[in-house]
């Protein structure tokens, strides 16, 4: 792939939320990052870079961080706060004035948007389908006097590419095989810092008094700093950190190894031969961009190398190797599902989103006996007969994460488990969002979901609890794969405090 087929950045990312005039006799261009939280590979920063540019002036950034969005805790602010570090190194010496804020208790940063905007030329921000994002956006539209724009740098296909919901993967890989090449070639900017911009040094009078810039203590990881934050501290943060430069060298060290053994390992616990970008992907830490170029120039790969087929198959139109096709079929086609039902159905994240077959289905046999039935608390412990199981539900709670195939295992089990199908989504959204990294995603979402059937067909034969959804067993699973390994190592974990009635869907 060729940086130089770079260009402005392409119309059908950008949406805006409001009709209020671009202002050209403002002081700067404001880029308020909520998602793409990087310095690198970026077209909402690239819009901002080109605004600034055409009407000469500065750019400031804002990157903040609210105390009381649900499920906020010590993991996850730790992890976006690991980002803002990076991002605050990143942005020295280029002229362009970052503010990384983080709100020291609830409601603390009310107005700074506000105040911001009221000297900016423009506001640019991020466009992410999923959790609170796309309210508190749109609410901002409503109320900021200057044009606020959306940009979608979210993955390979902007997200408007088409209205379309897909119903299977296959459907979305055959429209991918029609569809996606016009944009291979259109990358946001490998580095748009080196653009050079007229400089700013200040933010406008009394914002730094009343929205302080976060410590450098903070920013370093200073424990104490961090425990001082209205937070839920019974998450803590995990061994890996956040931030641009980790997600960059994980995705180095991966490609290192990954060349003969991706498609072979990624599902075997005992190997782990996943990539691991899921979270830097969800917190924008990485760009699937980036993944593709850095993919592309391991295999002398470009886009004129896809093969014209629309079969819908998995494997050969890419023209790459058979590990680098079984790795890019996750990182588009499934992520990029996700982000596609996200970004057209407001109700992604309700059981009324699945389709009809599967309610049916579900519903038909939500009365079935269960050979086990656990309480959100039982399953939030990992209490539970199976410690295949709990060896799954303990990485989530100590790493944040569940080894691929076993994500799905832990999912089936929990609808097997549970009183009701709808009981059971409620506590595959809680554990999931409240422990993991990559919760809160569209592609998390779809996870959850493609347990209860989205994204699947029936099967058969028709069974008690399941119906016609697609069925798992750890039994089965301990056949297929080597797991020995994988349960000592996560049949203990620290002891937690679970979920509060109030802070759970689930009652």
């Amino acid at each position: 792939m060729d940086e130089k087929t770079t260009s402005r950045v392409p119309a059908i990312r950008v949406r805006p939320l409001n009709a209020a005039p671009v202002r050209a006799d403002g002081s700067y261009v404001l880029y308020w990052m909520i998602a793409a939280r990087r310095t690198r590979w970026n077209f909402a920063l690239d819009h901002a870079v080109e605004l600034a540019r055409e009407l000469d002036r500065p750019l400031i950034v804002l990157e903040a961080l609210r105390v009381s969005y649900r499920w906020a805790s010590a993991r996850f602010h730790r992890f976006v706060i690991d980002g803002m570090a990076d991002n605050a190194k990143a942005f020295e010496g280029t002229g362009v004035l970052y503010h990384p804020y983080v709100e020291p208790e609830a409601g603390a940063g009310e107005g700074l948007l506000e105040r911001l905007a009221r000297d900016a030329c423009a506001v640019v921000t991020d466009d992410y389908p999923a959790f609170f994002l796309p309210r508190m956006i749109a609410a901002a539209g409503e109320k900021l006097p200057v044009r606020l724009e959306a940009v979608d740098s979210n993955g390979i296909l902007p997200m408007r590419a088409t209205d379309k919901v897909f119903a299977r993967a296959y459907d979305f890989r055959r429209y991918l095989q029609r569809e996606l090449a016009p944009h291979l070639a259109k990358l946001p900017r490998r580095d748009p810092l080196r653009t050079k911009l007229r400089p700013r040094k200040r933010l406008p009078q009394g914002i730094a008094q009343r929205w302080p810039r976060a410590s450098d203590e903070l920013l370093a990881g200073d424990e104490r700093e961090l425990e001082a934050l209205p937070i839920d501290h019974r998450v803590p943060p995990v061994p890996c950190h956040g931030g641009e430069r980790t997600g960059r060298s994980m995705l180095r060290e991966f490609q290192d190894r990954w060349a003969e053994s991706y498609g072979e390992d990624r599902n075997c616990p005992d190997s782990d031969g996943a990539s691991g970008l899921s979270a830097h992907l969800h917190f924008g830490h990485v760009s699937a961009h980036e993944v593709l170029q850095s993919l592309a120039e391991r295999e002398g790969w470009s886009p004129d190398c896809v093969t014209d087929i629309r079969s819908g198959k998995r494997s050969g139109w890419w023209n790459m190797s058979a590990a680098a096709e079984s790795f890019l079929d996750q990182l588009v086609t499934w992520r990029e599902l996700g982000f596609n039902f996200c970004a057209h159905r407001d109700d992604y994240d309700r059981y009324e989103s699945l389709p009809e077959w599967s309610r049916a289905t579900l519903e038909k046999h939500a009365s079935d006996p269960r050979p086990h039935v656990y309480s959100l608390e039982q399953f939030e412990c990992a209490e539970t007969h199976d410690d295949l199981w709990n060896a799954a539900q303990n990485q989530l709670r100590i790493e944040g994460r569940i080894h691929n195939y076993l994500r799905m295992l832990w999912g089936k089990k929990i609808l097997h488990w549970s009183e009701s199908p709808r009981e059971a989504l409620e506590i595959m959204i809680e554990l999931n969002n409240k422990y993991a990294l990559d919760g809160r995603d569209p592609n998390s979402y779809s996870g959850i979901f493609w347990v209860l059937g989205r994204n699947d067909r029936a099967w058969g034969p028709e069974r008690e609890v399941f119906g016609k959804i697609r069925y798992m067993t750890s039994a089965n699973t301990r056949r297929k794969l080597r797991i020995d390994r994988y349960i000592d190592q996560y049949r203990d974990a620290p002891s937690v405090s679970v979920s509060s009635k109030t802070n759970s869907r689930v009652r």
